[in-house]
């Protein structure tokens, strides 16, 4: 891509003691993140990971680096969610002992969330973990797995079963790679960023409601004011609960038991994972419903938003069994027992642990 001076650029702060970070967002990063990040110049090298939609952003970056005289090197993995394996991990093992990384050696995960998810597991777990840098180049990735330091990759029985925390020192988020973002993974981006107005901030959620048409159309200020936005909340909720061990980190998987299990059962890339998530808010919203825990307008603005989007409303058709089975093994489950995360308001939700699986075949069987 041919890349754009530096414009305006926000800044969202990770607070986390020795562990915070910052975010960048703007127009015109890629080649400028060691200006930009000082930590960043003190490493040694760099293994970039990319996916093959990315290389020549890759290039951009590395290019950078090599300005400053730091020496980067492009591992480039084939697009998909079935990447993020045991087997590509080990394949990215081998590369940084075959480029010598050491101690000092920068992981740069560029792409979206499978690159991240895979880059930053081989990150905390390579040499006992290298420090890792964001570079998200989808939306999803943007306002989501960007962000938080949950890193991991998928098993056969379950989505995201192997993995640790590990924090970013970084992120660089650059809206332009977005004009060139195919459609379908724009829209499957903004199912988290409906998320964040749902769990957390009832006014985003009404200026999602009302720039929808802009929003859809990418317009620049729009993008970095939602993608901001997102990152705030996010960052809120993480400041807060880093490890997910009070209970507060959980409310940022309302919807994904339900799209956990949709994306296992009917094969990881089936439905981007925005898409499964747009499903499964609307599954939770169901649930809310019918514990009389939200009323009936709430639940269909979220459905019409989602449907402005373009997002799907309904889950797969898919065996309301199987999909339990999974949903057991959720990583919010306690010994087996479902637990959710559920709206109880527009802008905030609970977890509970009383949801019983008559409650969700209740939501699914009706649809299958």
């Amino acid at each position: 891509m041919t890349q754009n001076p530096i414009q305006t650029i926000d800044k969202v702060r990770v607070n986390l003691g020795v562990r915070s970070y910052d975010i960048f967002i703007g127009q015109g990063l890629l080649a400028n993140i060691p200006s930009l990040f000082a930590n960043v110049a003190q490493s040694t090298s760099f293994f970039v990971v990319c996916d093959e939609h990315v290389q020549e952003d890759a290039a951009l970056v590395a290019k950078g680096f090599k300005n400053q005289n730091i020496n980067a090197t492009i591992a480039v993995l084939p697009s998909g969610e079935n990447q993020k394996c045991l087997d590509s991990a080990s394949k990215l093992f081998d590369q940084l002992v075959n480029t010598h990384a050491d101690r000092k050696t920068m992981v740069l995960a560029m792409g979206g969330g499978v690159v991240g998810d895979l880059a930053g597991f081989v990150a905390a777990t390579f040499n006992r973990g290298l420090n890792l840098f964001m570079v998200p180049t989808t939306l999803l990735s943007m306002v989501d797995s960007s962000v938080g330091g949950k890193v991991g990759i998928n098993h056969p029985k379950g989505k995201n079963l192997i993995g640790a925390f590990h924090q970013p020192v970084g992120v660089a988020i650059d809206i332009d790679v977005l004009k060139s973002l195919p459609d379908r993974e724009y829209r499957s981006g903004l199912a988290e960023i409906v998320k964040y107005g749902m769990i957390m901030d009832a006014d985003f959620f009404a200026f999602l409601e009302a720039n929808a048409e802009g929003i859809l159309e990418r317009k620049p200020e729009l993008l970095i004011k939602i993608i901001k936005r997102s990152c705030e909340c996010k960052a809120q909720v993480v400041s807060q609960d880093e490890r997910e061990e009070t209970g507060l980190r959980a409310s940022l998987n309302f919807g994904h038991t339900f799209a956990h299990a949709f994306e296992t059962i009917g094969g990881y890339g089936s439905w981007l994972h925005g898409e499964a998530v747009a499903a499964g808010m609307v599954c939770a919203n169901k649930v809310s419903l019918k514990r009389g825990l939200i009323d009936a307008d709430t639940a269909n603005r979220m459905v019409a938003l989602l449907k402005a989007f373009r997002l799907p409303t309904e889950p797969p058709e898919l065996s309301s069994a199987a999909l339990l089975e999974v949903m057991r093994n959720d990583k919010k489950s306690v010994r087996g027992s479902l637990r959710f995360i559920l709206a109880t308001k527009l802008g905030a939700v609970s977890l509970f642990d009383d949801v019983t699986e008559e409650n969700v075949k209740g939501v699914l069987s009706p649809l299958i």
